[in-house]
């Protein structure tokens, strides 16, 4: 039986990810990086397209489980007829190859334990050959090799055979005694990586990651959600080059049994700004410049050519295709991989690069001695395109159209462009005609895209449509808080796209305008949104409401999926979403701000 997303937990290297379910099994993982094939991918499948379950023999799920404090280390206890375990998984942080490491320990009594070891590269359509080599049973298919050994400093017997194309184990665990797994990938024409020793890895593990969320300089109220969220942020950031992925997940749908099922793998530029300031406002000054210097060698090159989003290592080409032989989560097909949204054209994400950048250098972060020419070139592009119609930040599968949050971006680029020469008029730039850029964007957008009789700004020019991305109209500074457009934005979009008193992104009642058959949850981060904008617009008390519940829909670990289906109640889309906990970040920091938060 298929389990809910929000019944998976992380674990990840800060090079890739794996998902764990509740009953003990990893079905989701790909090696050796967030973007390579799954190993495991019984997630969109079933379990014969790989998995790793290990829980006591005949049981269902686990009693309770829990995160270490201030890790990523998942610990899973289960209570039987016979006595009590628990299981720690994790991934150590890389030196060499990637390792998931599964250690098991009895707390009482006695429990029998079994593990099914099913591995299948290339998202679960290769088989791979089994052999043993010394303490160690290799599967190996192509290019990929997994090994996995077990040890028991309490000599424990394993037993291990092999059944059904898998790795099958048996063992029993009294109280006090431990077995340990490690399942190592590496290259399969590489010689075999270093062992690890399992358990001095989990005390690094816990060192390094409690060494890490300490350092986090937020210290008001919501402190707990806020250093998961940020734990949760660092875990999908590639740690070579410091981009942070949208979620480790694809095709985890937005309308189950749907079509609306994408890749979020790679790198959003939208996502720079906001995940930046989170990142800058609780004192991750590291982090935040690796995200910006990732975000400086994505968009070099031709500015015609800046794209909206990346893979890790700021890779241009990312082809979507689909994977007929996964059934989908659900039955939602079809399963994809790689992403056709890269070949659009969004004219959001210009403003949001001038903005991250903007904030980096506010923040004190050194430039790069290029970026601002990168910037200027960027800005003359725009400068001659923002009139276009184009397919927004949502992606949109239909025509492209002027929405207003498009040209708002547009207006964005251009007065971060003012603000820097104004604070720095050595630099080289035009002043006065990035103003009057500057100036033509906001008129159009008042003229065109906003609704007088109805008082609100819409989704595009000559829309009766909304959009809960204008909610971020006073946020990126185009209008103060207290003009009564915004106001009545706010109070439109509330009434218009709220679902049980969560935010939808956009309506898709009737034919949509994204081109796209089917309904979707209401967007987590949009619901932040409203949180931040209900706090600027003087309704603080509302504000805070509506974020405890938001908070109230995380995962028993802290995480949070793309969306939320309040009739449903549970989480949909990819699993844990980045995009979801900057919003958490970045509004418990607003209410903090205001004093808000008791």
């Amino acid at each position: 039986m298929t389990q809910r997303i929000e019944d998976y937990a992380l674990i990840g290297d800060l090079q890739t990810a794996g998902l764990v379910g509740r009953d003990g099994s990893v079905d989701w993982l790909c090696l050796p990086r967030f973007d390579s094939g799954a190993c495991f991918a019984a997630l969109l499948g079933d379990e014969n397209n790989g998995h790793w379950r290990l829980a006591p023999k005949g049981a269902g799920t686990c009693a309770r489980r829990r995160y270490v404090p201030g890790t990523l280390v998942l610990e899973s206890v289960w209570e039987t007829r016979t006595g009590t375990v628990k299981v720690t998984d994790f991934m150590p942080q890389r030196d060499e190859a990637p390792d998931v490491v599964r250690i098991v320990e009895g707390v009482s009594g006695s429990v029998e334990m079994a593990a099914t070891l099913r591995l299948r590269f290339d998202y679960g359509s290769v088989v791979p050959w089994m052999r043993r080599t010394n303490d160690h049973r290799v599967a190996v298919a192509g290019p990929d090799s997994v090994w996995l050994r077990v040890e028991s400093p309490d000599a424990v017997p394993v037993k291990t055979w092999g059944q059904q194309f898998s790795t099958v184990s048996s063992f029993t665990v009294g109280a006090g005694q431990t077995v340990a797994f490690v399942l190592t990938w590496h290259p399969s024409h590489e010689p075999a990586p270093r062992l690890v020793d399992p358990f001095e890895a989990l005390r690094a593990s816990v060192d390094d990651w409690q060494e890490w969320s300490a350092r986090c300089g937020y210290e008001g109220p919501y402190r707990d959600a806020v250093v998961r969220s940020l734990i949760t942020l660092k875990a999908l950031t590639y740690a070579p080059t410091g981009g942070i992925v949208a979620a480790p997940t694809t095709s985890l749908p937005e309308d189950p049994g749907g079509v609306r099922n994408w890749d979020y793998r790679y790198c959003w530029l939208r996502d720079s700004t906001l995940t930046l300031g989170a990142l800058l406002s609780t004192g991750y000054v590291d982090e935040a410049a690796a995200w910006r210097d990732w975000l400086v060698r994505a968009v070099a090159g031709d500015p015609s050519d800046l794209q909206i989003m990346y893979g890790v290592a700021g890779e241009r080409r990312l082809p979507e295709t689909e994977l007929p032989w996964l059934r989908g989560y659900e039955g939602s097909a079809p399963v994809r991989i790689g992403n056709g949204a890269v070949e659009q054209l969004q004219l959001d994400v210009y403003g949001e690069v001038m903005d991250s950048l903007r904030l980096g250098r506010e923040a004190g972060l050194e430039s790069p001695p290029h970026a601002w020419n990168l910037q200027l070139s960027l800005l003359g592009f725009l400068e001659s395109t923002w009139r276009e119609p184009d397919e927004s930040l949502w992606e949109v599968r239909g025509p492209r159209r002027h929405f207003v949050f498009s040209k708002v971006m547009a207006w964005v680029a251009a007065d971060r462009a003012v603000r820097t020469l104004e604070d720095d008029p050595g630099l080289p730039g035009d002043v006065s005609r990035w103003r009057a850029m500057r100036e033509a964007v906001h008129r159009e957008v008042c003229d065109k895209g906003f609704d007088r009789e109805r008082n609100t700004f819409t989704q595009y020019y000559g829309s009766d449509e909304l959009d809960a991305a204008t909610l971020l109209i006073p946020r990126v500074g185009f209008l103060p808080p207290d003009d009564p457009r915004v106001v009545g934005t706010v109070d439109a979009v509330r009434a218009g796209l709220s679902r049980h008193g969560l935010i939808n992104r956009y309506s898709t009642k009737g034919p949509s305008v994204d081109g796209l058959p089917g309904r979707e949850g209401t967007f987590l981060v949009c619901s932040f949104w409203m949180v931040d904008a209900l706090r600027a617009t003087g309704r603080v008390e509302e504000a805070k409401d509506l974020f405890e519940r938001l908070l109230e829909l995380r995962s028993d670990v802290g995480l949070l999926a793309e969306e939320y289906d309040p009739v449903a109640r549970r989480q949909l889309g990819n699993f844990p979403q980045a995009f979801s906990h900057v919003g958490l970040v970045g509004s418990a920091l607003a209410l903090a701000a205001r004093g808000a938060a008791g």
